[in-house]
């Protein structure tokens, strides 16, 4: 793609406010939208919120130094839910970020923008963050590719948190191979071959998956068939102690300003924000203090399987009048795995009518976790002719 006809994309669609700027870069190469949470040099990163310093950064985050030295060009800085802190990045400084497939319905969050960018084709990829969900939501309702690394996989450094504990970046692109290239570029780390007749050795959860919405079930079966149940960690304790650390480090971070200026920031992150500084530091103490053991256990329990299966999300894209009540539909099978620091990769099933819908693979390392979702993208596409 050129950088000149994702810029005229940019422009032609920019109803479904997918950024915040644009850069003026003119070199030629693969074209990249940066989440504005992450520096970039020249541009001011804004957290989608209108209280961050409105002066241009001095010098790329990590991550896009790295992605720079193989070849990409950043397009600009895409749309987010304020502070990355919700789940349907309807911005009320930016402009809601609106599905493509329906625009009367959310794109999800936080990194909304970053996958309405990726699924109409203005830019060839673009960069996430996932704190509870953040990459994987959106890439499930928008109909594409997202790929949360294990935790630490890819330094933050340079990149607005939400919760130090738990923030990962990663990939999102139309396809996983276009991901897998990313996330490799995105490291430095080195791509590990898997034999060319490889098959995942997959499972679901048991006790997991219920209480889906009439089109998620219908792609969960087709995604689930035939596949065996394993115990695992129990979801709750990895969803409640994952949400516990990330609004207790998230009202830390947001304290000054939430004091200072509250009516600039959004009511639902007002909201979250308030809710965070109501938690005891002692069940923030014992949530931090378990995650170890939490992630040893959700490692121990896949020891005979590649990756687990399961929805990304419960229900598909809500309209965007909708409010926290989408929050846990749209978490429910994301944020235990910010908890565990388990690798996973969000991709479209291929469905024959209706709004996107979301699968994760949730692999031992990184490496399995792609290699897992291309099976499954190659098994999937010829199941469907």
């Amino acid at each position: 793609m050129l950088i000149e006809d994702a810029r005229r994309r940019i422009s032609e669609l920019s109803h479904l406010h997918a950024f915040i700027s644009i850069s003026d870069e003119q070199n030629e190469g693969t074209v990249v939208g940066v989440k504005d949470l992450i520096d970039v040099r020249g541009m001011v990163t804004t957290a989608g919120s209108v209280l961050l310093p409105d002066r241009p950064a001095a010098t790329d985050a990590p991550v896009v130094l790295r992605i720079r030295e193989h070849g990409a060009v950043v397009v600009g800085k895409t749309n987010l839910h304020e502070f990355a802190y919700g789940v349907t990045s309807t911005n009320p400084h930016y402009g809601f970020v609106l599905n493509p497939h329906d625009p009367d319905r959310v794109a999800g969050g936080s990194s909304g923008g970053s996958a309405v960018a990726v699924a109409t084709g203005m830019c060839d990829w673009a960069i996430g963050t996932d704190t509870g969900g953040s990459i994987r939501i959106p890439a499930a309702l928008c109909g594409v590719v997202g790929f949360k690394p294990e935790l630490g996989s890819i330094t933050t450094e340079g990149v607005i948190p939400l919760s130090e504990s738990l923030d990962t970046i990663g990939p999102m692109g139309p396809d996983v191979a276009t991901v897998t290239r990313a996330f490799y570029e995105m490291s430095n780390a080195a791509p590990e071959p898997f034999p060319q007749n490889w098959k995942p050795r997959l499972a679901v959860p048991t006790g997991w998956v219920s209480d889906l919405d009439p089109d998620v079930e219908r792609a969960w079966r087709f995604a689930a068939r035939g596949l065996p149940h394993i115990e695992f960690v129990d979801r709750m304790p990895l969803y409640r102690d994952g949400l516990t650390i990330l609004m207790v480090e998230a009202t830390a971070f947001h304290a000054r300003r939430l004091r200072e200026h509250p009516d600039q920031i959004g009511e639902d992150v007002q909201e979250h924000l308030r809710k965070g500084a109501k938690i005891s530091p002692r069940d923030f103490g014992r949530a931090l203090g378990g995650a170890l053991d939490l992630r040893a256990e959700a490692r121990g329990a896949m020891k005979d399987v590649d990756a687990l299966i399961l929805p990304t999300t419960a229900i598909v894209a809500p309209p965007v009048t909708s409010g926290n009540e989408v929050r846990e539909p749209l978490t429910r099978y994301t944020r235990p795995f910010n908890m565990s620091g388990q690798p996973v990769v969000s991709l479209p099933v291929p469905v024959q009518s209706g709004l996107p819908v979301g699968i994760q693979v949730v692999g031992r390392t990184n490496a399995i976790a792609l290699a897992a979702a291309a099976w499954l993208e190659a098994e999937w596409r010829d199941a469907a002719g």
